[in-house]
């Protein structure tokens, strides 16, 4: 068995290759359900999955996995990431499952986990699945009191209602045009109905998935459509998620990009002038722009940064008792109401700024200028982290900088991939610095 199967976000990789098999799939739900199988009672496991054709090869497998080890099984169907989280805590299962590889291209899926609280395991709950891995058919349960499978048939509903209930009490969205992109993932049915039960008039695009164009040209990862979309239409607003509904970016009725260092910005100024903003500080990564930091002391809050990725953004939140926190790339945590990133609960927060305002969009959610930042990734085929003349060459550029920017190298937790990202007031320094560090990387 492979090891270190789990990344930043769970397990990931090209589907029916290693490890997105149904082999490795089956043996991941045996080991998890070896790991939260607690107590005598009737032991149950949510599973949901977005659009991609490959769903259909892992969920199955997953689903036997935790049957043999007497688990029961109800499954969601293609909802949103957030959701399955939701309902794994609504529903008192023991585990919950999102079958997944969020804005990555169709043929790639993953596999992510979720305690019984709704939160993604921590790194020392991986690697203790990983070695139960090494003999997953042990404990197997006996032939009388295997598990079953069963169909939430309203699971869609429940989630639907759900975020509904997070927007402000007496507010609507009647009179705003809105835009939402679905990317052709997992939000196809529950976006678009959210946004028109609360009173807009909604222009859907990419809500119809055939298994193999999800992410494809639209959602949060590639937002020409949901941009031209709103400038076709003349729409207030526009809304993009990626194929697990997890991330958000929007645009505003210009179809300028309102990314999510911004985003963050506009709900953090909200809610402290609401009392609602706990410990006076958000959480988020070091991806972030210098600029949001920046911003966030001129108005008497703080800013604390975590490793790249959602799961540790939600830990830092809770070492620092914060109730908000993100990534620029989009994912937003609002602990308040969800356990994870929501790109719809999130919307729904901004979309209350921007009515509440009663301005445009253009005027409400832009509220400082990025500093000049570069980010490039490179594919690579060896260790370049421990290679001592690319890290001299790190301390060089560093030096460049004089603490005026900030420069971060580092390896992708979902890719083989070194990504090289500078910021600072003078673009022309930044870009020299980033492009003389992949050149010495490149393949």
């Amino acid at each position: 068995m492979p090891r270190k199967l789990f990344g930043t976000d769970g397990i990931r990789g090209r589907a029916n290759q290693e490890p997105m098999t149904a082999t490795t799939a089956l043996s991941v739900a045996m080991a998890a359900a070896r790991l939260f199988r607690r107590g005598a009672h009737r032991h149950r496991v949510v599973i949901g999955k977005d659009t991609r054709l490959s769903g259909y090869l892992l969920e199955p497998a997953l689903t036997a996995g935790f049957i043999a080890q007497g688990m029961d099984v109800i499954l969601l169907g293609p909802l949103p990431t957030p959701a399955v989280a939701m309902l794994t805590k609504s529903l008192r299962a023991d585990l919950g499952v999102m079958i997944s590889a969020s804005h990555n291209p169709y043929a790639d899926n993953g596999i992510k986990l979720f305690a019984p609280d709704g939160q993604k395991l921590s790194d020392e709950l991986e690697e203790q699945i990983e070695a139960l891995m090494d003999d997953p058919e042990k404990d197997l349960a006996a032939s009388d009191v295997l598990g079953k499978a069963s169909r939430l048939e309203d699971a869609q509903g429940r989630y639907v209602e759900f975020v509904k209930a997070t927007f402000p009490v007496g507010q609507r969205l009647d009179g705003l045009k809105i835009v939402i992109d679905c990317a052709n993932g997992a939000a196809y049915k529950v976006a678009p109905t959210v946004l028109w039960e609360l009173g807009a008039e909604v222009i859907p695009v990419a809500i119809t998935p055939n298994g193999r164009n999800i992410n494809d040209h639209c959602g949060a990862t590639h937002t020409d459509l949901m941009r031209e979309t709103v400038l076709l239409h003349g729409a207030d607003v526009g809304i993009s998620l990626d194929g697990d509904a997890d991330r958000l970016i929007m645009a505003d009725e210009k179809g300028q990009v309102i990314d999510g260092d911004q985003l963050m910005a506009l709900i953090a100024k909200a809610w402290a002038a609401q009392g609602r903003l706990k410990g006076g500080k958000l959480a988020t990564t070091v991806m972030s722009n210098l600029g949001l930091e920046r911003f966030l002391k001129t108005i008497g809050l703080g800013m604390i940064r975590a490793n790249v990725g959602d799961r540790y953004v939600v830990e830092a939140m809770r070492e620092q008792g914060c109730n908000l926190g993100g990534e620029q790339s989009g994912h937003m945590v609002l602990s308040d109401y969800s356990t994870t990133g929501d790109g719809l609960l999130t919307a729904l927060q901004v979309l209350a700024v921007i009515g509440e305002a009663g301005k445009p969009a253009s005027q409400v959610c832009r509220l400082f200028e990025p500093v000049p930042q570069l980010l490039k990734s490179v594919k690579v085929s060896r260790d370049v982290m421990n290679d001592p003349a690319f890290l001299d060459a790190i301390k060089v550029a560093e030096g460049k900088l004089n603490g005026g920017g900030r420069l971060l190298v580092r390896k992708s937790g979902t890719e083989n991939l070194v990504r090289v990202m500078a910021e600072g007031d003078d673009p022309a320094l930044v870009e020299s610095i980033v492009n003389d560090l992949i050149a010495m990387i490149a393949p």
